[in-house]
């Protein structure tokens, strides 16, 4: 049913009904609802708000990826190698610092293109890129929309599949805003450059961890591994306090790279029992462990359950996801809690995506040894 303030700015989502049948629903475009100024929040969009929070997370200074590269002296190298494994098994995050990807004119041109891409008019940016529902949530609208009963989050989201190169324009794997008219070029030169810097994470992390440093680069392919991109929109919401920006959640993937702009402070991990905001600053990048690297590791490291609050500012970030190819089959490295089994990541995504939103961190027990 339609709520006073909701208009007809909806985006269609596929559901799957009682039935079995798939049938289509509308879930109103939050950019449009907050460009109305509304007072009160519409009641789909109310949750249950945990509100118990401990002090904010306290991260290390960021991980210096020129110190773990292999012209750095090996006590330096050492030492920074130390910090990674400590903050990535309390945390399943870090900061990471120069880090290769050029801030003026890649990070700059990824914050102007996402900008210029929301700053369309709804009319404009469905006719600049399609949607459509697949496994992969790819297209403009909504993810994880199940039913039309369901407690909604406050974001809108663009989502694009960027590897692997075969196929990749084929229409129904591949959606690329046209406008701005460089979104793609821009998107592209920053996934080249961010890709170097996870396979070096992922090496590192291994190193760290003891393990071989190939332990976690090894179930990767330069032709066929998959990279995911995520642009969130969060619009100003007019209640933050009874809303969620992203409901409660780890990552589907190896590695999950972040940056964001506009505002900071929405982003909070799960600490024991209560939620910490993560020490984020904004066009500063942030990386996830995912779900594969917590199986790759035998749950040395551990995916994050993290959230996003709403918040009264605008708030934009970008997701990469860069996970193996979906037909390999990942092993859990020998000596670790050894309550992992191997997998294959096209089977797990698959789970994850039926399961999901869980208000636990559930999707991952399909990898774990009955």
């Amino acid at each position: 049913m339609e709520e006073e303030g909701e208009g007809d700015c909806f985006h269609d989502i596929v559901i799957m009904g009682q039935n079995g049948i798939p049938r289509t629903v509308k879930i109103p475009v939050v950019q449009e609802l907050a460009r109305r100024r509304l007072e009160f929040l519409p009641k789909r969009f109310m949750k249950e708000h945990n509100s118990s929070h401990g002090d904010n997370i306290t991260l290390p200074p960021p991980i210096n990826m020129a110190r773990l590269g292999k012209w750095a002296e090996p006590d330096v190298r050492a030492q920074e190698l130390a910090q990674l494994a400590s903050c990535a098994k309390e945390w399943g995050m870090f900061l990471v610092s120069d880090h290769g990807i050029e801030k003026t004119s890649v990070m700059h041109g990824v914050k102007e293109a996402v900008e210029g891409f929301f700053r369309l008019s709804l009319e404009e940016k469905r006719a600049s890129v399609e949607s459509y529902a697949s496994v992969d949530n790819m297209g403009y609208g909504r993810n994880f929309v199940k039913s039309e009963d369901q407690a909604l989050d406050w974001i809108d989201r663009l989502t694009m599949k960027a590897a692997p190169k075969e196929g990749v324009d084929e229409g129904w794997l591949h959606v690329w805003p046209q406008k701005p008219p460089n979104f793609r070029q821009v998107m592209e030169k920053y996934i080249e450059q961010a890709r170097k810097l996870c396979d070096h994470l992922l090496q590192a992390l291994a190193e760290a961890l003891s393990l071989n440093p190939h332990a976690f680069i090894q179930n990767y392919d330069p032709e066929s591994s998959e990279i995911n991109v995520r642009v969130n929109y969060y619009p100003p919401c007019p209640q933050p306090e009874i809303a969620m920006g992203i409901s409660p959640h780890s990552d589907a993937s190896g590695l999950t790279l972040l940056t964001q702009f506009g505002s900071s402070g929405g982003l909070q991990v799960l600490n024991g029992r209560s939620w910490a905001t993560v020490p984020w600053p904004c066009e500063e990048l942030l990386v996830n462990v995912g779900d594969l690297v917590e199986i790759m590791s035998d749950g040395r490291l551990k995916s994050p359950w993290h959230r996003v609050v709403a918040m009264e500012e605008e708030r934009f970030s970008v997701a990469l996801f860069y996970n193996p190819p979906s037909s390999a089959e990942i092993e859990p490295a020998q000596g670790g809690d050894g309550c992992y089994r191997k997998v294959v990541v096209g089977d797990y995504l698959k789970h994850f995506y039926e399961v999901s939103p869980t208000l636990e961190k559930q999707a991952i027990a399909y990898a774990k040894k009955a």
